[in-house]
């Protein structure tokens, strides 16, 4: 999202009037200085300023948590209602096997080199004193998977239990495609009146996001000037290295899992570097693959040789379910979290992680702030939950300082990867211009 305003006009307009990455950034800035100067000069005020500033911060994260639940469920049918029958046909077919085969690449990619470099370990981050939180201990991998069936759907949802509400929002949308499907039929009428109604409560969420995301300047400076005075400077240190981590998983997932799958069809892995600059820049830069999306089918099909009629069905698609950046983001984030505040998630926490990051990557479609919002939903998943003054809550606030600089290369391996995605299934239906590679 661009974070600027409809209008910049009233008392606030030099707030609103400023882009809200540079809001963020200056939040991030001027709440480590204020923290720093607070613990090296003043230390004596140091529980006073966060007695009397926590209130702020723990207002965003209530935000963040109460927009969640919603968003996911309703974003989720919205999209599978989206998607007819016919449309999953081999194409469909494939390019869902794609999504999900990638998915499991780079989340794999992500574990192994999380577990390698330890992002967060030693840190022993803490709470802001007034909250005691006991971490809760993540369910075995079986019991995550029978768990996944909601018994009570409603409950799940008052629960916050983020599988059960993805599997049942997934199922109600494809149901709902189902029946829309059903043309001329009473029943085709009133599932297209339920998609539109489900359709404009997920744009009202959206909107709400965005409401929620114009706020975070404050909520971000606040947690940081706290996690710094507190903490002091060594936390610079391991929040730098995490970036590194992200990054360095973001590379080697494009070799290995990129250019293998790439190489396992016969493409050429520098073709497409040089095909797709052009959207990967966009994607980077913008940060949004909506709006990268014109350019993204215009290089996959005049530079990389993928059909139209593949293009605009697989790129769309992919811009929704296929994230495969985010899924990097989530698995290095969480475990940077649980090694940050002293809980480093074991092998069952991990084998959940990977199912959790899978389908959080899908819910992340489409929703402003998603970093943010689909890290709640792992952490919560993995028995992290972020609550307001724990030290999960200051290691996750650490990260949200520097979301901005993740999401540049989340959106751009987003994005590239929809291209893969659609240049494999151009050349599994003999569609594909090879002339071009």
């Amino acid at each position: 999202m661009s974070g600027q305003a409809t209008g910049n006009k009233g008392i606030f307009g030099w707030y609103f009037g400023v882009n809200l990455l540079h809001r963020i950034l200056i939040g991030l800035i001027a709440g480590a200085v204020i923290g720093i100067a607070l613990g090296a000069f003043a230390p004596a005020t140091v529980p006073g300023y966060v007695t009397y500033s926590k209130f702020f911060g723990d207002l965003f994260i209530n935000l963040l948590r109460m927009i969640v639940v919603p968003t996911i469920f309703f974003s989720l049918i919205a999209g599978a209602s989206s998607i007819t029958p016919k449309q999953l046909g081999a194409v469909g077919g494939k390019t869902l096997v794609y999504y999900m085969v990638t998915s499991v690449i780079c989340i794999g990619i992500a574990l192994i080199l999380a577990n390698l470099l330890s992002p967060g370990a030693g840190l022993a981050l803490v709470g802001d004193g007034t909250t005691k939180v006991t971490l809760r201990q993540a369910p075995g991998f079986a019991e995550v998977l029978l768990a996944i069936i909601p018994t009570n759907p409603v409950n799940s949802l008052a629960r916050g239990d983020v599988l059960p509400i993805i599997f049942f929002a997934l199922i109600s949308g494809i149901c709902l495609a189902m029946l829309r499907d059903m043309k001329g039929s009473e029943l085709s009428n009133y599932a297209d009146t339920t998609h539109h109604i489900v359709t404009a409560i997920t744009e009202t969420m959206f909107l709400i996001v965005r409401g929620v995301m114009q706020y975070s300047p404050i909520g971000v400076f606040v947690l940081i000037s706290i996690v710094f005075a507190q903490q002091g400077p060594k936390v610079v240190g391991p929040t730098l290295y995490v970036l590194f981590v992200f990054y360095l998983g973001i590379v080697l997932h494009w070799i290995i899992g990129y250019g293998g799958l790439l190489r396992l069809f016969g493409l050429g892995f520098g073709k497409f570097l040089n095909g797709v600059k052009d959207a990967a820049i966009t994607a980077f830069v913008t940060r949004s693959s909506a709006a990268t999306l014109p350019i993204t089918l215009r290089v996959t099909e005049e530079n990389l040789g993928v059909p139209r009629p593949i293009c605009s069905f697989t790129l769309p698609i992919g811009a929704t379910v296929n994230m495969d950046g985010t899924a990097v983001y989530l698995t290095v984030g969480a475990v940077f979290i649980g090694n940050a505040v002293g809980a480093p998630l074991g092998f069952e926490q991990q084998l959940t992680l990977m199912l959790v990051a899978t389908l959080g990557a899908i819910g992340a479609a489409g929703v402003p702030g998603a970093g943010a919002i689909m890290m709640l939903m792992v952490l919560e998943g993995v028995g992290l939950p972020v609550v307001a003054g724990s030290a999960v809550a200051v290691a996750y606030a650490l990260i949200l300082g520097i979301d901005a600089i993740f999401d540049m290369g989340r959106t751009c391996t987003n994005v590239s990867g929809d291209v893969v995605g659609a240049a494999i299934v151009a050349k599994t239906e003999n569609s594909l211009d090879t002339s071009k590679w």
